[in-house]
Protein backbone atom coordinates (compact mmCIF):
# COMPACT_ATOMS: atom_id res chain seq x y z
CA UNK A 1 0.00 0.00 0.00
CA UNK A 2 2.76 1.95 1.34
CA UNK A 3 4.32 1.66 -2.62
CA UNK A 4 1.24 2.39 -4.33
CA UNK A 5 1.20 5.60 -2.34
CA UNK A 6 4.73 6.54 -3.25
CA UNK A 7 4.57 5.74 -6.60
CA UNK A 8 1.16 7.71 -7.35
CA UNK A 9 2.85 10.67 -5.71
CA UNK A 10 6.04 10.26 -7.95
CA UNK A 11 3.17 10.49 -10.83
CA UNK A 12 1.81 13.78 -10.10
CA UNK A 13 5.03 15.43 -8.88
CA UNK A 14 6.04 14.35 -12.59
CA UNK A 15 2.90 15.55 -14.12
CA UNK A 16 3.22 19.00 -12.05
CA UNK A 17 7.19 18.86 -12.61
CA UNK A 18 6.27 18.93 -16.69
CA UNK A 19 3.35 21.51 -16.39
CA UNK A 20 5.31 23.65 -15.21
CA UNK A 21 8.26 23.39 -17.10
CA UNK A 22 5.77 23.87 -20.31
CA UNK A 23 4.28 26.76 -18.42
CA UNK A 24 8.00 27.92 -18.33
CA UNK A 25 8.63 27.21 -21.75
CA UNK A 26 6.01 29.35 -22.69
CA UNK A 27 6.31 32.57 -20.54
CA UNK A 28 10.27 32.44 -22.21
CA UNK A 29 9.15 32.13 -25.33
CA UNK A 30 6.85 35.03 -25.03
CA UNK A 31 9.56 37.62 -23.07
CA UNK A 32 11.88 36.21 -26.01
CA UNK A 33 8.89 38.09 -28.27
CA UNK A 34 8.81 34.42 -30.70
CA UNK A 35 4.81 34.83 -29.88
CA UNK A 36 3.65 32.02 -32.51
CA UNK A 37 5.58 29.72 -30.67
CA UNK A 38 4.18 30.73 -27.22
CA UNK A 39 0.79 30.97 -28.98
CA UNK A 40 1.63 27.58 -29.98
CA UNK A 41 3.04 27.00 -26.20
CA UNK A 42 -0.21 28.52 -24.44
CA UNK A 43 -2.56 26.26 -26.34
CA UNK A 44 -1.43 22.95 -25.74
CA UNK A 45 -1.67 23.86 -21.68
CA UNK A 46 -5.10 24.63 -22.36
CA UNK A 47 -5.51 21.29 -24.21
CA UNK A 48 -3.68 19.21 -22.01
CA UNK A 49 -4.32 20.71 -18.39
CA UNK A 50 -8.00 22.22 -18.46
CA UNK A 51 -8.70 25.99 -18.99
CA UNK A 52 -7.31 28.61 -16.83
CA UNK A 53 -7.91 32.34 -16.78
CA UNK A 54 -4.06 32.81 -16.77
CA UNK A 55 -2.79 30.89 -19.37
CA UNK A 56 -5.82 32.48 -21.62
CA UNK A 57 -4.43 36.07 -20.42
CA UNK A 58 -1.03 35.59 -21.71
CA UNK A 59 -2.65 33.80 -24.80
CA UNK A 60 -4.33 36.89 -25.60
CA UNK A 61 -0.84 39.11 -25.52
CA UNK A 62 0.58 36.71 -27.64
CA UNK A 63 -1.99 36.70 -29.88
CA UNK A 64 -1.85 40.95 -29.73
CA UNK A 65 1.79 40.76 -30.05
CA UNK A 66 1.01 38.56 -33.28
CA UNK A 67 -1.42 41.28 -34.66
CA UNK A 68 -4.25 39.35 -34.26
CA UNK A 69 -6.61 41.20 -32.67
CA UNK A 70 -9.67 38.80 -32.65
CA UNK A 71 -8.36 35.88 -31.44
CA UNK A 72 -6.27 38.18 -28.34
CA UNK A 73 -10.13 39.35 -27.45
CA UNK A 74 -11.60 35.81 -28.24
CA UNK A 75 -8.63 34.34 -25.02
CA UNK A 76 -9.45 37.54 -23.29
CA UNK A 77 -13.50 37.11 -23.05
CA UNK A 78 -12.35 32.95 -22.03
CA UNK A 79 -10.41 34.29 -18.84
CA UNK A 80 -13.25 36.74 -18.14
CA UNK A 81 -15.88 33.99 -18.30
CA UNK A 82 -13.40 31.62 -15.71
CA UNK A 83 -12.62 34.40 -13.65
CA UNK A 84 -14.69 37.56 -14.33
CA UNK A 85 -12.15 39.20 -11.22
CA UNK A 86 -8.86 39.11 -13.85
CA UNK A 87 -8.53 42.94 -13.78
CA UNK A 88 -5.24 42.62 -16.02
CA UNK A 89 -7.89 40.62 -18.82
CA UNK A 90 -10.05 42.68 -18.63
CA UNK A 91 -8.06 46.25 -18.90
CA UNK A 92 -6.57 44.34 -21.47
CA UNK A 93 -9.87 43.52 -23.52
CA UNK A 94 -10.67 47.26 -23.22
CA UNK A 95 -7.71 47.98 -25.07
CA UNK A 96 -7.93 45.90 -27.99
CA UNK A 97 -11.57 46.95 -28.18
CA UNK A 98 -10.79 50.45 -28.00
CA UNK A 99 -8.75 49.46 -30.83
CA UNK A 100 -10.98 48.03 -32.94
CA UNK A 101 -12.73 49.68 -36.25
CA UNK A 102 -15.87 48.61 -35.14
CA UNK A 103 -16.74 49.57 -31.53
CA UNK A 104 -18.99 47.38 -29.44
CA UNK A 105 -21.53 49.17 -28.12
CA UNK A 106 -24.28 48.64 -25.73
CA UNK A 107 -27.57 49.44 -26.35
CA UNK A 108 -29.87 47.47 -23.61
CA UNK A 109 -31.49 49.63 -20.70
CA UNK A 110 -29.36 51.18 -17.65
CA UNK A 111 -31.24 48.66 -15.71
CA UNK A 112 -29.71 45.71 -18.32
CA UNK A 113 -26.70 46.92 -17.95
CA UNK A 114 -26.26 47.59 -14.55
CA UNK A 115 -27.43 43.40 -14.06
CA UNK A 116 -24.45 42.40 -16.38
CA UNK A 117 -21.70 44.56 -15.43
CA UNK A 118 -23.08 42.91 -11.76
CA UNK A 119 -22.97 39.51 -12.97
CA UNK A 120 -19.88 39.79 -15.10
CA UNK A 121 -17.79 41.51 -12.08
CA UNK A 122 -17.34 38.52 -9.88
CA UNK A 123 -17.72 34.42 -9.70
CA UNK A 124 -20.55 32.24 -9.67
CA UNK A 125 -19.43 31.20 -6.14
CA UNK A 126 -18.77 34.67 -5.01
CA UNK A 127 -22.22 35.72 -5.56
CA UNK A 128 -23.46 32.34 -3.97
CA UNK A 129 -21.79 33.43 -0.80
CA UNK A 130 -23.14 37.05 -0.95
CA UNK A 131 -27.12 35.51 -1.19
CA UNK A 132 -26.22 33.08 1.59
CA UNK A 133 -25.11 35.84 3.90
CA UNK A 134 -28.26 37.64 2.24
CA UNK A 135 -30.26 34.61 3.89
CA UNK A 136 -28.17 34.70 7.34
CA UNK A 137 -29.45 38.46 7.77
CA UNK A 138 -32.84 37.67 6.60
CA UNK A 139 -33.33 34.81 9.53
CA UNK A 140 -31.76 37.35 12.02
CA UNK A 141 -34.64 39.86 10.61
CA UNK A 142 -37.41 37.33 11.07
CA UNK A 143 -36.07 36.71 14.51
CA UNK A 144 -35.91 39.99 15.49
CA UNK A 145 -39.60 40.91 14.06
CA UNK A 146 -40.99 37.59 16.05
CA UNK A 147 -39.30 37.56 19.39
CA UNK A 148 -38.21 41.66 19.85
CA UNK A 149 -40.72 43.48 22.56
CA UNK A 150 -40.49 46.54 21.68
CA UNK A 151 -42.39 48.14 18.41
CA UNK A 152 -39.60 50.05 16.75
CA UNK A 153 -37.55 46.83 16.83
CA UNK A 154 -40.14 44.57 15.13
CA UNK A 155 -40.63 47.26 12.52
CA UNK A 156 -37.12 47.05 12.02
CA UNK A 157 -37.28 43.29 11.50
CA UNK A 158 -40.22 43.59 9.68
CA UNK A 159 -39.02 46.26 6.96
CA UNK A 160 -35.25 45.11 6.79
CA UNK A 161 -36.88 41.27 6.18
CA UNK A 162 -38.71 42.67 2.97
CA UNK A 163 -35.71 44.44 1.57
CA UNK A 164 -33.40 41.14 2.40
CA UNK A 165 -35.56 38.87 0.87
CA UNK A 166 -35.53 40.95 -1.84
CA UNK A 167 -31.53 41.28 -1.98
CA UNK A 168 -31.27 37.49 -1.04
CA UNK A 169 -33.77 36.71 -4.32
CA UNK A 170 -31.94 39.15 -6.80
CA UNK A 171 -28.11 37.71 -5.67
CA UNK A 172 -29.44 34.40 -6.04
CA UNK A 173 -30.70 35.33 -9.62
CA UNK A 174 -27.33 36.97 -10.10
CA UNK A 175 -25.22 33.72 -8.66
CA UNK A 176 -27.54 31.60 -11.40
CA UNK A 177 -26.34 34.08 -14.44
CA UNK A 178 -22.59 33.95 -13.65
CA UNK A 179 -22.85 30.08 -13.58
CA UNK A 180 -24.63 29.90 -16.58
CA UNK A 181 -22.21 32.74 -18.39
CA UNK A 182 -19.58 29.92 -17.54
CA UNK A 183 -20.75 26.99 -19.95
CA UNK A 184 -22.42 30.14 -22.46
CA UNK A 185 -21.12 29.91 -25.59
CA UNK A 186 -24.10 31.98 -27.46
CA UNK A 187 -21.24 35.18 -28.05
CA UNK A 188 -18.66 34.99 -30.40
CA UNK A 189 -16.06 37.03 -32.04
CA UNK A 190 -15.69 37.88 -35.45
CA UNK A 191 -12.45 35.99 -36.81
CA UNK A 192 -12.58 36.73 -40.20
CA UNK A 193 -10.41 40.18 -41.63
CA UNK A 194 -14.09 41.45 -42.22
CA UNK A 195 -17.43 39.62 -42.98
CA UNK A 196 -20.91 41.01 -44.50
CA UNK A 197 -23.87 41.01 -42.41
CA UNK A 198 -27.07 39.45 -44.58
CA UNK A 199 -30.86 39.65 -44.06
CA UNK A 200 -31.09 35.94 -45.76
CA UNK A 201 -28.68 33.20 -44.81
CA UNK A 202 -26.79 33.22 -48.60
CA UNK A 203 -24.29 34.97 -50.44
CA UNK A 204 -26.01 38.37 -50.90
CA UNK A 205 -26.27 39.26 -54.46
CA UNK A 206 -24.26 41.58 -56.74
CA UNK A 207 -27.32 44.19 -56.76
CA UNK A 208 -27.80 44.09 -52.61
CA UNK A 209 -26.32 46.24 -50.09
CA UNK A 210 -24.14 44.55 -46.86
CA UNK A 211 -22.95 45.72 -43.52
CA UNK A 212 -19.84 44.58 -43.45
CA UNK A 213 -17.92 43.49 -39.77
CA UNK A 214 -14.69 43.87 -39.09
CA UNK A 215 -12.43 41.37 -36.90
CA UNK A 216 -12.54 41.75 -33.24
CA UNK A 217 -16.08 42.65 -33.45
CA UNK A 218 -18.76 40.47 -30.81
CA UNK A 219 -21.52 39.30 -31.66
CA UNK A 220 -24.75 37.34 -30.23
CA UNK A 221 -25.62 33.71 -31.94
CA UNK A 222 -29.36 34.15 -32.01
CA UNK A 223 -30.02 30.83 -34.04
CA UNK A 224 -28.24 29.00 -36.84
CA UNK A 225 -29.12 26.77 -40.11
CA UNK A 226 -27.45 24.40 -42.21
CA UNK A 227 -26.26 25.39 -45.61
CA UNK A 228 -25.00 22.18 -47.19
CA UNK A 229 -25.37 23.54 -50.80
CA UNK A 230 -23.18 26.61 -50.27
CA UNK A 231 -19.68 26.03 -51.24
CA UNK A 232 -18.23 28.74 -48.45
CA UNK A 233 -20.01 28.27 -45.66
CA UNK A 234 -21.51 25.43 -44.82
CA UNK A 235 -23.84 26.87 -41.91
CA UNK A 236 -25.16 30.16 -41.14
CA UNK A 237 -25.85 32.21 -38.27
CA UNK A 238 -28.75 34.78 -36.83
CA UNK A 239 -26.98 36.75 -34.55
CA UNK A 240 -27.87 40.11 -32.43
CA UNK A 241 -25.03 42.64 -32.95
CA UNK A 242 -24.89 45.78 -30.49
CA UNK A 243 -27.79 44.15 -27.88
CA UNK A 244 -30.40 45.42 -31.24
CA UNK A 245 -29.95 44.51 -34.52
CA UNK A 246 -30.25 41.07 -35.80
CA UNK A 247 -28.40 39.60 -39.60
CA UNK A 248 -27.10 36.56 -41.02
CA UNK A 249 -23.85 36.25 -41.16
CA UNK A 250 -21.48 32.60 -42.02
CA UNK A 251 -20.73 30.56 -39.35
CA UNK A 252 -16.70 30.14 -40.69
CA UNK A 253 -15.89 34.06 -40.08
CA UNK A 254 -16.71 33.73 -36.55
CA UNK A 255 -16.25 31.15 -33.33
CA UNK A 256 -17.49 31.11 -30.20
CA UNK A 257 -15.97 32.17 -26.82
Amino acid sequence: MKQLLVIFTLIIASYQAFANNLLADADSAYNKEQYAHAVELYNRILSEQGRSADVYYNLGNAWYRRGNSAQAILAYERALRIDPAHNDARANLWFVNSRLEDKPEDNNSVLVSIHQAIVTSATANTWAWVAVISFLLLCGAIALYIFASGIFLRKIGFFGGIVLLGTFTYFLIVANNAADRINDHSEAIVSAKSTFLNSMPRQPKQTEKVVVLHEGTKVEIIDSVATPDDPVSPRWYNVRINSSAEAWLRATDVERI
